[in-house]
């Protein structure tokens, strides 16, 4: 029997219904992974470039511009804090906050080392290395999680901040690094202009620091490695991102593997962090 033409719109209605709510409720579904406390809050991550200078850094700059476009793709918002930039190109560390829910329950699979497999860009030879970069993700922790610092126990050192080839971002001395003396974290923050916005953007990120400390102490037997003492080189990745001679991601933990390079480095990484969620919930 043929479908009118009114017959056909409704259809074509109730089956986008159908997909709308097969969405919402396979993400219901997901959502029930997030078990833990923190796993609701907003994120802050730090990229560190491993040993092999210049490639190294350059990696390191890729994996930030991989999650700012992640996080682009979801709708969170991000503010990078501190950034040291690289002599030649890339960067030598970076510090973000991602805010939205369930941020820090997505990309605590993220901690890690991740490798790089390519022909350099800046091998005049053209010669395949690998490089290394890790990523630590901690809750941002919200005013509701009572976390005390003493401010008596912080010493407060401010420094003019300084950008690539030492060119100064002002000539005040508006960057503040932070010292928690009894725990010795050791936080900075440089890209604003105030020091008041610097010590308050720090303080933010040492309270986040002082709650994973203390959850960690807490839920030893279930540690997240959020830090981490492997050594950033071969053998300790958690993931692999192979550009020569094939081209290839492979996840170490789940063996999770995607061929389409260019969407996972452009913030396509949502299967990888899937895989290990469901994978952390069988376990």
């Amino acid at each position: 029997m043929a479908l009118e033409e009114g017959d056909e719109g409704t259809l074509k209605e109730v089956q986008g219904r159908l997909r709308d709510l097969d969405k919402r409720l396979s993400s219901m579904e997901f959502t029930r992974l997030f078990s833990g406390e923190e796993d609701s809050c907003s994120a802050i991550m730090a990229i560190h470039a491993g040993a092999g200078g210049t490639e190294a850094q350059d990696w390191a700059q890729m994996l930030l511009r991989m999650y700012l476009r992640w996080s682009e793709r979801r709708g969170y918002q991000t503010e990078i804090i501190d950034q040291l930039e690289g002599e030649e190109a890339g960067i030598k560390s970076v510090t973000l906050t991602i805010e939205g829910k369930y941020a820090f329950g997505y990309l605590r699979s993220e901690t890690g080392i991740h490798r790089l497999v390519r022909i350099s860009p800046f091998d005049a030879g053209g010669r395949r290395h690998t490089s290394f970069a890790s990523v630590f993700v901690y809750p941002d922790v919200e005013d509701e999680i009572q976390v005390e610092i003493n401010e008596a126990d912080v010493r407060v050192d401010t420094f003019r901040a300084s950008g690539a080839g030492g060119q100064h971002v002002n000539k005040t001395s508006s960057a503040v690094r932070l010292t928690h003396l009894p725990t010795g974290i050791v936080v900075q923050c440089q890209n604003e202009k105030s020091q008041h916005r610097n010590k308050e953007l720090a303080f933010k990120v040492l309270k986040s620091r002082l709650y994973e400390l203390e959850m960690r102490k807490r839920e030893e037997k279930k540690r997240e490695t959020h830090e981490s003492q492997a050594e950033i080189a071969w053998g300790s990745q958690i993931r692999s991102y192979i550009l020569a001679p094939y081209r290839l991601v492979k996840d170490h933990r789940t063996q999770l593997e995607v061929g389409d390079v260019e969407e996972v480095l452009d913030g396509g990484i949502d299967p990888f962090i899937e895989a290990f969620l469901w994978m952390k919930n069988k376990q």
